[in-house]
Formats: C-alpha cells, sequence, structure tokens
C-alpha cells in the first residue's frame, strides 16, 4: 500500500492505493498555515491510514514549490512557511522512514501518465491553471526534475518583449512579465478587473463570457491567444506528445480544440499533431501521483 498527500494551502488531502492503484480511503483536513502545524496534519494523515489499514510501503507528499538540491531546504513554494525549512528531513524524523517529496504539479502529470488521460503517450506535460501557472513534465513514466528541480515552471518564463510593451507592462518587473501573469485565474482577474473597473474572479469572468458579454468575450478572446502562445514555447522544446490540464482555469476552459488550432499559429513549421486533454482523475490527479513517488514498479 501507498500514501498520497498532496499538500495544498488551504487544505491537505491525502489517498491510500494498493500497488495497482485501486483507491482504499480518502481523507482531507485543513492545512495549518504554520511550519508545525503543517507537519503534524501529515503525521496524523499517515497515523490514520496505518491504523485503519496497516503500515504502508511509501509515503509521499505534493506540495508547492521545490526542493533545493544544494542545501536540501524548501525553495518557491508559495505556502511561505515551508520555504527555508529542512521539510524532508524534519519529516523522515518524525514518521522513522523515507519520504519522497516532489512538486505538486509534477505529481499531477505523474498520475496522468502512469495510468490517467495521458497513460498511452511518451512525452507527458501537465499544466496546472489555477490561481497560477504550474507544469509538471513526464517522459516514458519518469519525471523530469532537473538539476534545479525546476524543470516544467512555464509559467514564469518571461513574456515577449513586445507583447510586454503593447500591454504596457514595466519588463524590468519580472514577476509583472510572466507567463503566469496573463493565464492565470489571478492573472486574469487582476487584468480584467483593471480595464474594465470590475471586481470580479476568474470563473466569473468565463461566465460572463458564456453568457456573450462584449466586454469578457474580447477578454477572453485575447487570453485564447496568449495561451497559445505560451503553449508554442513549450511545443517548440519539447514537442509534447500530449498536454493534460488541469486547475480551476481549466476546468473552466471549454474551447480546448480552438486553443490546439490556434497554437499551430506560433510553433515552428505551423504544425502540431499532438493531444490537449482533461485529466482522467481530476482534482485527485496531484494526490495519487504523490502515492506513485519512489514506486519501483515499470509501467
Amino acid at each position: 500500500m501507498k500514501i498520497g498527500i498532496d499538500l495544498g494551502g488551504t487544505k491537505t488531502e491525502g489517498i491510500l492505493i494498493d500497488d495497482v492503484g485501486k483507491e482504499l480511503s480518502r481523507t482531507r483536513i485543513k492545512t495549518e498555515k504554520n511550519y508545525d502545524g503543517t507537519i503534524q496534519g501529515i503525521i496524523s494523515i499517515v497515523k490514520k491510514f496505518e491504523s485503519d489499514f496497516g503500515n504502508s510501503t511509501s509515503v509521499g507528499i505534493g506540495m508547492p514549490g521545490a526542493v533545493s538540491a544544494d542545501s536540501a531546504l524548501v525553495k518557491n513554494a508559495n505556502s511561505i512557511w515551508l520555504n527555508g525549512k529542512p521539510f524532508r528531513k524534519d519529516l523522515e524524523k518524525e514518521l522513522d522512514r523515507k519520504v519522497n517529496l516532489e512538486n505538486d504539479a509534477n505529481c499531477f502529470a505523474l498520475s496522468e501518465a502512469i495510468d490517467g488521460a495521458g497513460k498511452h503517450y511518451k512525452i507527458v506535460y501537465g499544466i496546472i491553471l489555477g490561481s497560477g501557472a504550474g507544469g509538471g513534465l513526464v517522459i516514458d513514466k519518469q519525471i523530469v526534475n532537473g538539476p534545479n528541480g525546476v524543470a516544467g515552471e512555464w509559467g514564469h518564463n518571461q513574456i515577449p518583449y513586445m507583447a510586454a510593451k503593447k500591454e504596457g507592462l514595466d519588463t524590468t518587473s519580472l514577476r509583472e512579465s510572466e507567463i503566469e501573469s496573463f493565464i492565470s485565474g489571478m492573472g486574469l482577474a487582476k487584468k480584467f478587473n483593471k480595464k474594465y473597473k470590475q471586481n470580479l474572479k476568474a470563473k466569473e469572468i468565463f461566465d460572463l463570457y458564456r453568457k456573450h458579454d462584449i466586454e469578457a468575450d474580447k477578454f477572453i478572446d485575447e487570453f485564447k491567444i496568449n495561451l497559445a502562445m505560451s503553449l508554442s514555447t513549450i511545443i517548440n522544446i519539447l514537442d509534447p506528445d500530449a498536454f493534460v490540464f488541469g486547475g480551476g482555469v481549466s476546468n473552466s476552459i471549454d474551447f480546448f480544440p480552438e486553443i490546439q488550432t490556434l497554437v499551430k499559429k506560433y510553433v515552428i513549421g505551423r504544425e502540431y499533431d499532438g493531444v490537449f486533454l482533461k485529466p482522467k482523475f481530476g482534482d485527485a490527479s496531484g494526490v495519487r501521483g504523490a502515492a506513485r513517488l519512489g514506486r519501483k514498479t515499470t509501467y
């Protein structure tokens, strides 16, 4: 049996699966927004599963950010109380076993590549469009991390200079010029509200678009182009067989065939035969992928 834990900013979800991926149990708790509370919450999930079902063979945790290869400390986590902490070391001490840590977007991609929507494809790129824009790369059902643990983090690439100037952005501000600022839920809402003097969330903007609101219609048409251009940068470098899209913004998108057509305008040769997929396991993909970390089975 394998335990997977998805550590989110507001909730922490745990899952217990058997060796073939069948779900045995699942639980969810509130994430404590402090370091010690987060660790104790994870321990409580592990103890609950093992009290009910017996000892597990592995524990995997999907988390925001990454673990530095140099210092073994957490970096780049939007759950800021984790940054600079020896998270793996402290968990292993408390649980008295090896703990596998991985970026949550990588866990999402791994789950869908092993037995989800992307299981028949060699190169699978998992896209998380939620409050931010993250990504995970899986090749031959193995996560590709890179030496710095940031492979797949496409949302933090800079948009082209001319596009930034068109938007009137300060191109010396790296955060403002990131892809994430154009296509994430928070980025969409910020730009729409600033432009049209509104106070809407991303989902509400998409709802207006589906009702053929003129302002929302124009804004989402621009979003389609920005998303297609952003995806083309991944295709030109990695040429994935499949993209799998998760997260709240992805759930609001009902025009992926249109994006797939648009993206061909921006890739070299103007051809792309890969597929755009919705996740088989939905919001559970991340926690299922965490449970698969450290596995010895070859799929």
